[in-house]
């Protein structure tokens, strides 16, 4: 649900949950309005948030009154309060129960809701419709002793509750004097206590996350922002296989109303290669053993031949891409898309961010344990392969469906991957031809200065285009210090929403591609712009291009994929992985080392 706020601001009023094997959002109002099972790139259980008829399930108010959101300190446990205009209140706390449970981390499809009076007598209202994926009919329910199955999908989809069926089936309103239990499970559901599950499994699940953020790396500064964006993140990766999400939603629009609208529900190498950045930033390290271990399948999968942009959860390509014409798209914005045709695209900079990947297992002593022969031949391969595809057209980060060319990003991805490789052997931790290899680095640099004109780097050579992703260029290291500095200039003027580079919001690029022109500012560029101001040593105007992106969060902390700052909206894929990750890395950046106030 996205609803208006007081002064016309229109955002993403929706919260995130979930475990790390499953995820669902839920709306201020009470509604999970998009949930997908057994993954969260199957079809989709409960889908309004794409079409009226999709799906959901909703705990609101009978009369009509006030909400918010919040999380529980330092958890992804979700508690909505509503008020009615009596003053009644009552709060729903959503969540995925995860905690550590014979040695392992126990994660299951589960979701519990706990409905709690808070003042007065509530009265509420209970709906329930689940849907049979993309067909978008409705699972038909049937009735049992204290709990409704519904059937006609993969596996059974149960809620058991404490509230009289009678009651949920008929739709009326309920008089909350004590607190309520749902249950809701794919597969095998629970035989305990309801009452006594639920509120276990709640402390067991808040006292889990708790440790977890303990464990976190923090900034000085913005440290609320980068824990609720840790959070985030973690939810992303699908811990089973150890992907990735880019997001958990499919076809939320750039822009309303018009044909922007993509699947983001898988992984990227290039989003693993910016969340491996952040988890380590982060120091956290489990999450980064799963993403390589995930990588590693990937590669051999492909047998280290030609690697392809975006996999499924399972190590899949996602495709065919697919318009579901029955499903009416978020307000209206057609068409609704499954899985994503830029898996057949040649995106060039995977090799260099594999590297770049693999290389924190060699720079960083606390993964020599996980060092070993293969992995010392598939950085020498990847290194070939950025050296291989240099002038090779590709679609780029922005995975342009026409007109490719040999992209800077790509060039500078390469570079920066060569330049680490070269760094390596030269300290002895892998063995290679360290003047074959500082030769194939000086490749790279001479690729990326083909972009070069007036003292400011382009999209590709020959084309004088800027492009947000170069704001990478002093993050990475490049040595030119004048043309990383001229280079984030142009960008900031050329870039910048409304034209003022101060604005604090930056578009990709403006230039027309296969849609027309990106008309709204794409988040991460603004933490882009963020880091490599610090990096230049600017850290003052850094630190306050950060300050003003932030204003870009929801009310529960969670930013999208692109902002618009004229009418403060959120658009696009929501949460977006990469928005949260460029909020974690930046804060670092342009934050002062602890030292400083200890």
């Amino acid at each position: 649900m996205v609803l208006t706020a007081q002064g016309g601001t229109r955002m993403y009023e929706l919260g995130l949950i979930g475990n790390c094997q499953a995820a669902a959002l839920v709306g201020r109002d009470g509604s999970i309005d998009w949930m997908c099972l057994p993954r969260p790139d199957s079809p989709p259980v409960f889908g309004r948030l794409l079409d009226p008829q999709g799906g959901h399930f909703s705990i609101a108010p009978a009369r009509p009154g006030t909400s918010s959101q919040r999380y529980l300190e330092s958890t992804n446990i979700l508690e909505t309060i509503h008020e009615d205009a009596e003053g009644n209140r009552f709060a729903v706390i959503d969540f995925f129960p995860r905690f550590e449970q014979f040695g392992r981390i126990y994660r299951p499809l589960m979701l519990m809701r706990k409905v709690v009076p808070l003042s007065g007598v509530p009265k509420i209202t209970v709906e329930i419709q689940p849907v049979q994926g993309w067909s978008k009919e409705p699972a038909p329910l049937q009735r049992g002793s204290s709990h409704v199955r519904f059937r006609g999908l993969d596996d059974e989809l149960r809620l058991s509750t404490s509230m009289p069926l009678t009651q949920l089936l008929s739709g009326t309103y309920a008089m909350l004097s004590v607190p309520l239990y749902f249950i809701l499970t794919w597969g095998v559901p629970p035989d305990d206590d309801l009452a006594t599950l639920v509120e276990t499994f709640q402390l067991r699940t808040e006292q889990w996350w708790r440790t977890w953020v303990m464990g976190c790396n923090t900034p000085v500064l913005f440290q609320r922002e980068v824990i609720r964006s840790a959070l985030a993140l973690k939810l992303h990766c699908f811990e089973e296989t150890g992907a990735v999400l880019a997001a958990i939603t499919t076809s939320l629009p750039e822009i309303v109303g018009d044909v922007r609208n993509w699947d983001y529900r898988f992984c990227w190498l290039r989003d693993a290669y910016f969340t491996v950045s952040a988890i380590h930033r982060l120091g956290h390290f489990e999450e980064l053993e799963g993403i390589l271990r995930f990588m590693f399948d990937v590669i051999h999968r492909e047998n280290v031949g030609r690697l392809h942009p975006v996999y499924r959860v399972d190590g899949t390509r996602p495709l065919p891409e697919t318009e579901r014409t029955n499903w009416a798209g978020y307000r209206g914005s057609k068409p609704v898309r499954t899985e994503n045709q830029a898996a057949e695209h040649v995106q060039n900079d995977v090799y260099g961010q594999m590297l770049m990947m693999l290389s924190r297992l060699y720079f960083d002593e606390r993964f020599a344990h996980l060092r070993s022969r293969h992995y010392d031949e598939l950085l020498a391969t990847l290194a070939a392969r950025c050296l291989d595809t240099l002038d090779e057209p590709d679609a780029g980060l922005w995975e342009l469906r026409g007109d490719w060319k040999p992209h800077t990003y790509t060039a500078m991805m390469s570079w920066t991957a060569l330049d680490r490789y070269t760094r390596l052997i030269g300290m002895g931790r892998i063995r290679g031809d360290a003047v074959q290899i500082a030769g194939w680095r000086d490749t790279a640099r001479r690729a990326v200065e083909r972009a070069v004109s007036d003292g400011v780097l382009w999209s590709a050579p020959g084309h004088r285009t800027a492009d947000s992703a170069l704001l990478l260029l002093p993050t990475l290291g490049f040595p030119d210090r004048e043309l990383c500095e001229r280079t984030v200039d142009h960008i900031a003027k050329d870039l910048a929403w409304g034209g003022d580079p101060a604005s604090g919001f930056y578009y990709r690029y403006r230039h027309h591609d296969d849609f027309g022109t990106p008309k709204h500012p794409f988040l991460i560029c603004s933490f882009w712009m963020a880091e490599a101001l610090a990096r230049l040593g600017r850290v003052d105007e850094g630190r306050a291009v950060l300050t003003k992106a932030l204003g870009a969060a929801n009310a529960v902390g969670l930013f999208a994929e692109h902002f618009d700052p004229t009418g403060a909206t959120q658009s696009g894929n929501f949460p977006q992985c990469y928005s949260h990750v460029g909020l974690i890395m930046s804060a670092f950046a342009v934050s002062p080392s602890w030292h400083t106030v200890l």
